[in-house]
Parts: structure tokens; sequence; C-alpha cells
């Protein structure tokens, strides 16, 4: 029989609806059961995609015998990390504090006031390499409980204190200047290995996207070169390895390397928020280079998003699971993308087989497993020959179509999608995809309908059209913001800046402490054991940062200085962490060069439909100037403040480019304007 998820709305959820553990969704009737039964819980918190989550549910929640043990002795709790981002948020803190590692799935025991004593994260089915079984852990634990209960309360009670003793404030730091920006480049290039283009040691690379934006933009504020060079280094190297799908575009979650001196392999998943953060770096650097593999590797990013994980109400579904089904019934990571020369041979025939093979780097030994491997591009140039691969990669997307497909994860996750809006609505603008607009735009019209309520209060996440229950934190509403300010820009509907301005509203209201700091959850939220508050980013913008990159926007477009006064209260963290660990404040630092320019307003006003309007709207869009916010209207329009007051000159089309107060004369000229909005030194 189904346990209690089968009522609930997350894939992740529902995928442990059969198990013979009888799981309690985060209810306040879960911790009522435990305190009944005077019984520890057991929390597992997980995600869809999560490799190792699968495997230790197939092992040990799937496990009569062992979901026998659990049901008796405690309350089990399961949550979806991607629905409650605050619950992982906290209790990961535990974990990382006292193991000094996190990851998931993480597996926390816990008092009936949520008060945790003990953590892990994937344990093995039988004793491994040094590694407890699930089963001995849950035992001992369950001794603990019942021969040590004072310890153990008072273990629970010790942990507590000190996570709720953290918060981080950067009040007094002062807002970001030139010199802390430098000194951030400068921390960046001591850990760049220009050989390799990756940043940061180890063999695990993961995507660099907001450090790309951070240099691009310091390129387009100084002129840097070595910036610059960085970026078109990092982003080369992301392109050409196996973290990008060379035949079906979007990128996977990392790459590592398996052994000496062996190719980059990536772990498969395809999470949105990377490819929505890659699409627009990669759409960034074209703008700013020119690069045609950064062209391409936008374009085909943005039509991976739109291809697989559109759903039919019109949002971005979160994930695309690593593992899929081998052909054999075998389920296997990896087997929907990685080919043998026999399966090139099979699809293009002997000649081109040879000349793929050879292109990507698929080998008779294979370069992952079993004798497959995973494509790559050449080290070097592009190939003369692109008809001849465009050919090639068409034809084996064919195939790959026809292969079991990996698993998706439906939920709309009200961030991820701001951060696809954002980069559709401008790869969209760039390369004369209107169709990638209206994706964005629909994508947009979802969010109000189905997650806004009255109250302008998002919900975290949604289903097949239906909200969920969760509320949403801070970077939902800061990168829901950012998505619906791009889209504004690009689309010259003043709705999306009014719709932004909503949101930012509440984060003034609920999410904004002393001394400019900014909590994850509102004022309002449910108390979990701390409030949870983390400034770096990580594989997405921090709350903290896509709060304060929004509202600094926002207050361009409209004049707030109460909403430019937070953003700069918000920025003091950067200027404190940005220096010492760059790469873990790569948004903010890039926000920062933002309001170091600015940013930049322009406003182009002219007749729509008018191809000299468009000429003007297209310049302005393809700028560099950091975080330039572009106004496009007829002239007289009350669609955005920025375009108040502001005729037409001569009876043409015009654009206006202010800074910091001081306006440069309004002109007709594409070039003049191109002038206005290039490199500033």
């Amino acid at each position: 029989m189904p346990n209690r998820l089968a009522h609930a709305t997350s894939p992740y959820l529902l995928q442990h609806a059969d198990n013979p553990v009888d799981w309690w969704q985060w209810e306040p009737a879960a911790f009522e059961e435990a305190r009944k039964r005077g019984v520890p819980i057991f929390l597992s918190v997980g995600y869809s995609s999560c490799h190792w989550c699968h495997v230790l549910a197939s092992e040990s929640f799937e496990d009569e015998l062992t979901a026998a043990y659990m049901n008796e002795h405690f309350v089990n709790i399961k949550v979806d990390r991607e629905e409650r981002p605050d619950v992982d948020a906290v209790y990961m803190e535990a974990v990382q504090a006292a193991t000094g590692q996190g990851g998931w799935p993480m597996s926390v025991f816990m008092t009936a006031d949520a008060e945790p004593f003990y953590f892990g994260t994937y344990f093995p089915p039988e004793p491994r390499h040094g590694m407890a079984s699930f089963t001995q852990v849950l035992e001992g634990v369950y001794s603990a409980w019942t021969g040590r209960r004072d310890e153990v309360g008072e273990v629970a009670q010790r942990i507590t204190r000190d996570l709720a003793g953290r918060a981080f404030s950067s009040e007094g730091a002062g807002t970001p200047t030139v010199e802390s920006q430098t000194n951030a480049l400068l921390a960046l290039t001591r850990d760049y290995d220009p050989a390799s283009g990756w940043f940061g040691g180890g063999d695990t690379k993961f995507p660099s996207s907001m450090v790309v934006e951070f240099l691009l933009r310091h390129h387009a504020r100084t002129g840097a070169v070595g910036a610059r060079e960085m970026a078109e280094g990092a982003c080369a190297a992301m392109a050409r390895t196996s973290l990008f799908d060379q035949v079906g575009g979007g990128f996977h979650r990392y790459v590592l390397r398996q052994r000496p001196h062996g190719p980059l392999v990536p772990h498969f998943e395809k999470m949105l928020y990377d490819n929505a953060l890659l699409c627009r770096v990669y759409a960034h650097l074209w703008r700013a280079t020119g690069s045609d593999l950064a062209r391409r590797v936008a374009v085909e990013t943005a039509d991976f998003m739109v291809r697989e994980l559109r759903t039919p109400e019109g949002g971005f579904a979160s994930a695309l699971d690593a593992d899929s089904d081998d052909g054999g019934g075998k389920h296997v990571e990896g087997a929907f993308y990685v080919w043998t020369p026999e399966q090139l041979r099979a699809v293009l025939g002997e000649s081109d087989a040879e000349f793929a093979a050879q292109y990507f780097g698929v080998t008779e030994e294979g370069t992952f497993e079993e004798g497959a491997s995973v494509l790559q591009l050449p080290q070097g140039g592009e190939v003369v020959d692109a008809g001849r691969v465009e050919s090639v990669r068409q034809r084996l997307l064919a195939a790959r179509e026809e292969r079991p497909r990996p698993g998706r994860d439906d939920k709309i996750v009200a961030a991820w999608n701001g951060l696809a809006i954002a980069a559709l609505a401008e790869t969209g603008a760039y390369f004369d995809r209107p169709d990638l607009v209206e994706r964005a735009t629909e994508a947009a019209d979802l969010l109000v309908r189905v997650h806004l309520d009255d109250a302008a209060r998002l919900a975290r996440t949604s289903k097949d059209g239906r909200a969920g229950a969760n509320a949403g934190v801070l970077e939902d509403y800061g990168d829901v913001a950012e998505g619906f300010l791009a889209l504004a820009g690009v689309t010259g509907e003043g709705a999306w800046l009014e719709f932004a301005g909503f949101l930012l509203d509440i984060v003034l209201d609920r999410f904004v402490g002393e001394g400019g700091a900014l909590f994850d959850t509102a004022d309002d939220a449910e108390r979990l054991i701390r409030r949870p508050q983390d400034p770096t980013d990580n594989a997405t913008p921090s709350g903290w940062t896509a709060a304060a990159g929004a509202l600094l926007s926002y207050a361009a477009y409209t004049g707030s200085e109460r909403h430019r006064g937070a953003a700069e209260g918000a920025l003091g963290v950067v200027k404190a962490l940005g220096p010492r660990a760059p790469r873990f404040i790569g948004w903010g630092l890039a926000v920062a060069e933002a309001l170091l320019d600015g940013p930049r307003e322009v406003a182009v006003v002219g007749p729509a439909g008018d191809a000299g309007t468009a000429e003007l709207h297209r310049t302005a869009l393809l700028g560099t100037a950091p975080g330039a916010v572009v106004a496009a209207g007829a002239a007289g329009s009350d669609e955005f403040p920025l375009l108040t007051d502001r005729p037409l000159v001569d009876g043409r089309p015009a654009a206006y480019v202010c800074r910091q107060f001081v306006c440069a004369a309004p002109t007709t000229e594409v070039g003049v304007l191109r002038g206005e909005l290039a490199v500033f030194e």
C-alpha cells in the first residue's frame, strides 16, 4: 500500500510513495507523533535527480526488514530539498559542522523538538570501507536514545544553541570599492589554471557561470585584459569537455577525473539552474567577444531547455536524472549520453563514424565505463568541416531520442524559472530568436498566474499547474524579480517591471534584518531551530546576492532610493568576502560591478515597429556596461519611469543614457549609443 507520500506534489517524494517505510512529510503531525511515541526522528533529505539518493532508497528504504525496523523505532520524515531549501540549509549546516562535509542524501537523527544529535549522508546496506551499515547506524542511534537519553538530549541542545547563535552581518563593511573588486580579481587569478581553464584544484570541476559573469563585467568596466582572458578560458573549458552535452546541448552538473591522466567525465544529471545561468553567461560572452563557440553554446543550451525541460503549462522542469535504462533493463548512470564505436557505426556508417570517433574522443576501450565513451571536443580551434560535424550531431541526436530517456523532475521551482526567463529573453533578443522570448514570457505568465498570490507572496513550487504548499524563500523573490526585469528590458512591457516591484517590496518588508542583512526565509515563515541565512553563492546565486542584484536594477529603472539603499546595504558582504573567497560570491561580485558602474540607465524612445527604434533598442541590449537597464517605448509612454520626459529628437527615435545622475545628450545614432555603452575607463 502507498504511504503518506502518495499525496505529495514533489516528484522526489512520490518516488518513495511505495516504500515500505512509513514516511511522513515535514509537518507538525510528524513531530507530534514522535513526541507521543517517545521515539527519535529520522530525517532523510534528497532530490529527484540525486544518484546516491536512489542508491540508498533501493538498498535500504525498499528493503522490508530495514523498513520494519525504521517504522518501529523512529518517526521517518522525507524532505525534497528543492521544495524546502530552508529545512535543507539548517540541517546541512549542522551536518557540515559535525562531520566536516555534507551532501545528499542527507541523514539526520533528531528529537521531537527538531533538535539534531546525529548526522550522516549515504550509508551502505552492509559495512563497507570503514563505514557502518545503515542498519548498524539505526541500531546504534536507537540504543543511545533508550540507554543514554539525557546525554543525547544535551548533545541536541548544544548543537541547536550553536546553530541558533550563528548569524552573518556585514554591517560596517561598506559597499564594494574599486580596490576590493581588484583584490577579488587577483584572488581568482591565483585560483585559475590557464592551461586547463578551470578554477580550483582537485579532480571535480563545477560550472563557474557566476564567476565568469563577474569577469565579463569587470572587463567591461575596467578594460582588464586578464579578466576577459579568464572568462574566455573558463567558458572554452566548460564547452569543450563532456560537461557540455555535445549532441543535444545543455550542461551536466559537474565533471570529475576518474583515473590519472584520463578525461573528465560528467555526473550526468542536468539541472535547470545550471543551464539557465550558463546559457545567459555564454550569451554575454558572445556579446563581449563575438565568439562563435559562445554563440553556439548559448543557443544550443536555450534549445535544450525548451526541448527537454519545458512543461505543458509553459514553465521549466527542475532536472533530468543522471540514470536511465541502458536498453537491457538495467538502470545505469549516463546510459542516455555515452557511445561506443559500434553504436557510432550503426548510426553514421563507417566513414562518418570514424570521423565522429576521432572528433569526439570515442575510443575502442572507452573513456567512461564498460567500453563506452563520453563525448568531448578536441582541445584546439573549431573543426574546419563544421557542416559535417553538424550533420553527425543531428543524426546522433535523432538516434539518441530512441533510447530510454532519463527521468524528469517536473516540478516548477520559482527561482530557477526566474533564471531561465532572464536567459531565454536575452538569448532570444541577441540572436533574433523571438520564439525564445515567447517561451520566456510564457514561463513568466505561469509564475504570475500560479505562483503569485493576491498579496504578492510567491509559492516556492508548482506541478501540473497547481501551486505547492511551501512558501517562497529569498532566492525565489530575487531570481524571479531578476527574470521579470530582464524580460521588461527585452520586450518593452512595463508590467514586468511592476511585478518585479511587488516582489522586491516583499523582500524589503519581510526578509531584511538589522544592518542590511538578509535572511533566506520571511519573518512570518515557519520557525525552524534557526532562521536560515547564507550570503554565499553556490550552484545558484544566494538569495542574498540575487535580491541585491534585482534591487539595484529596479532602483535604476525607477529612481527608488529605498531599493538602492537596500542593495548597497546588502552588498557589504561582497566587500567582506570577495577578496577572500571570490568563487563563492561570484554573483555578488557581478552585482558590485554594476553598482560601481552606475548601473547605466538607457531609455529608447520611438514608435513601435519602427526600424530605427528597433535598431537602437537592440544596440542598447547588446551594450556591455555592467548591469545596464534598458527601457524602450513610445515617447511619452508611461510603461517605464525612465521614459518620462524623453521626447523624440528631430522627429526621430532616440536613446538617452544616464549614469550616476549625469546624462549624456540624446542620440539618434547607433554608433554613438554603442560607444556610450562600451568599456568605461
